[in-house]
């Protein structure tokens, strides 16, 4: 999933390459995806692409006023093209949900809207006011804006888990799966801490592994062409998705702990104080 950094180096990416550009013609392939019906996606046409932004993992095209509002999901993805085919799209065939054309179509570039797998959560909002979309209006601060002491105070009261708050978007935005593994292993904290009970020293190493970790990755993602910030992203990775493999710091063999429908990983040595933590679907299979 596209979590602050590659959001952000999408909507760098568009601010160089699609700013100042007039969209020519969107294409819809998967009327699904569009969570809006007023205005109409044809509202679009004519319209000068006037800035990029991202709010948390929302990322925002302005169209002269009018806001093309993308979230990416688990599988979805934008890619840019120097040139798109003027051909509009077959609805329901492939993984294309919709296609923007910022120049005559065939003759200018764009950028499409994808979605891999069968399990689809790409979602797009045509709006005034990003601010309309409940799921921005109620996002915690982001979280590289966050102070020391703004951050201590949002995990004061939380006794929820520690990777719980981390990737809850309506305490601290742009924070996902991926990103929050990281940031706990270098704050050596285990994902089931109680963020209310960790002391002060605790809470400094997270906050400074937050901001080390996610700006890390926005420096190397910005930049890169959009067709490679996915492999820029696990090129980077220390844990996450690195079950099985030595942790980079100790050795230690890296864990995962799975859940129905997402899994986490960590260093035991580094985080749990050597204990591995207990894996429900490993239980199940040892009985």
């Amino acid at each position: 999933m596209p979590e602050l950094p590659e959001v952000e180096a999408l909507a760098h990416h568009l601010r160089e390459h699609a700013v100042g550009r007039t969209v020519a013609r969107v294409d819809v392939a998967s009327l699904s995806v569009l969570k809006t019906a007023s205005p109409p996606w044809t509202a679009l046409h004519g319209r000068p692409v006037t800035g990029a932004s991202r709010y948390g993992k929302y990322l925002d095209l302005d169209a002269d006023g009018l806001h093309l509002v993308t979230h990416l999901a688990r599988a979805g993805w934008l890619r840019w093209a120097d040139t798109m085919s003027a051909t509009p799209p077959k609805p329901g065939k492939g993984p294309l949900a919709l296609r923007v054309h910022l120049g005559p179509p065939g003759q200018g570039p764009g950028f499409d809207l994808t979605e891999a797998g069968t399990k689809k959560g790409l979602a797009v909002w045509i709006v005034e006011d990003p601010a309309q979309i409940e799921q921005i209006a109620t996002l915690g601060p982001d979280a590289l804006d966050l102070t020391r002491d703004e951050f201590g105070a949002l995990l004061g009261a939380r006794t929820e888990r520690l990777k719980t708050i981390l990737t809850s978007q309506k305490v601290i935005a742009g924070i996902g799966n991926a990103y929050s593994d990281e940031i706990m292993h270098v704050a050596k904290l285990s994902p089931y801490a109680t963020p209310a009970r960790l002391p002060g020293e605790s809470v400094d190493r997270l906050y400074e592994a937050t901001r080390t970790v996610l700006t890390d990755a926005v420096a190397r993602s910005v930049g890169q062409d959009a067709a490679r910030l996915k492999g820029e992203k696990r090129s980077g990775l220390r844990v996450h998705a690195r079950t099985g493999l030595p942790c980079p710091v100790c050795g230690d063999t890296v864990r995962e702990v799975a859940f129905h429908d997402k899994s986490f990983q960590y260093c035991p040595t580094c985080q749990t104080g050597g204990k591995p933590l207990a894996d429900r679907r490993m239980s199940r299979l040892l009985k």
